[in-house]
């Protein structure tokens, strides 16, 4: 069992940057490949980004491929989501998430952090 916490939501300015947190419980972490979905008003949940259990091996939407970098800290049960020149359509609620099958099916998903950027 694996809990997710998301932090570092907030209102931001288009063009400027914030990091996302995601804190995980459990002694499983560093099995599991990790990552980032967001879901917009009106709109599906939609992939952001993702990252092996390792830490090397990375995937982006082509959407934030070039602004946005996930990386993780087994030692500290993290994974971070760095988020730079942001943009308006950027704006929704991003959820973390865990599980083998982490691009089609993850098994687990903390509860969102909401994040907005103002044009």
């Amino acid at each position: 069992q694996v809990q997710l916490v998301e932090s570092g939501g907030g209102l931001v300015q288009a063009g400027g940057s914030l990091r996302l947190s995601c804190a995980a419980s459990g002694r499983a972490f560093s099995r599991y490949p990790m990552g980032w979905f967001r879901q917009a008003p009106g709109k599906e949940r939609e992939f952001v980004a993702r990252i092996g259990t390792l830490g090397i091996t990375t995937y982006y939407a082509d959407s934030v491929k070039g602004r946005f970098t996930i990386s993780r800290d087994n030692a500290k049960n993290t994974v971070y989501l760095q988020m730079n020149s942001l943009k308006p359509e950027d704006s929704a609620v991003y959820y973390c998430a865990a599980g083998p099958n982490i691009a089609v099916a993850p098994d687990y998903w903390g509860q969102g952090t909401q994040v907005t950027v103002s044009s």
